[in-house]
Order: structure tokens, then C-alpha cells, then sequence
């Protein structure tokens, strides 16, 4: 086996300050953001309960795991179903439950348009006994953090 040196090795990660930037018109291929975020959880009549009925996401899709038939997959998001806005969750009612650590998913975040919407929903999220952080300033934006019944960090974020 030949040896790769590390700047060859495709596994090997490559600080972002090594990688020059590519001008846009020559780029062929572009990330254009996020599709979905997918998520595993124990029960998803009890997430349902939890991102539509509290956080106001509509259920786009339910059904199968394509997969892994015979499990089920629902997707929230917004009423169009719009990429960007999707979130996914896989029922595994057996599954260990998670450690966090290198190779987790830390939170995902959700954008609201204004400083007072968050405050909103802060209050909001209270007052349905969701326990909710303060505001913590980012500076490009400020953030709340809460979590979901499964346990999952979930952020509302300005900007």
C-alpha cells in the first residue's frame, strides 16, 4: 500500500483556510444551502404533538422509511413542503438513546425574522412549560435554545 500524504488523502480534513475560493462563474458545481435536517426519534406521535401543534411546522409528508420499509418517516416544514424549511424524523422507539460527542449533530436552528418574534417566542415556549433560554447575543444574531421531547437541542435564531 502506497502511503498518501495528507493533502492527497480525500478523508483527511482540510481547514478552511486552505481551500482558495473558486470564483463563482467558475464554479461547476454549488451547494446552494440546506435540503433537510433528519432527525431519530422514540415516538412521532408525541414529535407531532411537538413541531406542529407547538412549534406551528406543518406535517408535509408521513409515511414509510424508504429505507428501511416498514418504519415510519414523517417531514415538517413549512405548507409547500419548501426545501430549506424541512425537517425529518425517523421513529426507532428501541434505539439507544444518544451521546452527544465528535460526530453528533450539536442543535439545528430554526430563523425568525426580528429580536421581538424571538422574545415572542421565548415567552411563548414558557408559557407551555418548554423550558427556554435567554437571549444570548451573537453578534451577527442572537439566539434562544430549548429542547424537543426527544431531547434534541433545538435553537431559534435572528437573521
Amino acid at each position: 500500500m502506497t502511503d498518501v500524504p495528507p493533502s492527497a488523502d480525500p478523508t483527511t480534513p482540510v481547514a478552511p483556510e486552505a481551500v482558495p475560493e473558486a470564483p463563482a462563474e467558475a464554479r461547476r458545481m454549488q451547494l446552494l444551502g440546506l435540503h433537510h435536517v433528519s432527525a431519530i426519534v422514540a415516538d412521532l406521535d408525541r414529535t407531532t404533538a411537538f413541531y406542529r401543534d407547538v412549534l406551528g411546522l406543518a406535517l408535509v409528508e408521513q409515511g414509510d422509511n424508504s429505507d428501511d420499509p416498514g418504519s415510519r418517516h414523517f417531514w415538517f416544514g413549512d405548507a409547500a413542503g419548501t426545501p430549506g424549511s424541512l425537517v425529518s424524523f425517523m421513529e426507532y422507539p428501541t434505539m439507544d438513546e444518544a451521546v452527544e460527542g465528535r460526530g453528533g449533530v450539536h442543535h439545528f436552528a430554526f430563523r425568525v425574522g426580528s429580536a421581538d418574534e424571538q422574545a415572542a417566542w421565548r415567552d411563548y415556549l414558557r408559557a407551555r412549560d418548554v423550558p427556554c433560554s435567554e437571549v444570548f447575543e451573537r453578534g451577527r444574531f442572537a439566539s434562544i435554545y430549548f429542547r424537543d421531547p426527544d431531547g434534541h437541542l433545538l435553537e431559534i435564531a435572528t437573521g
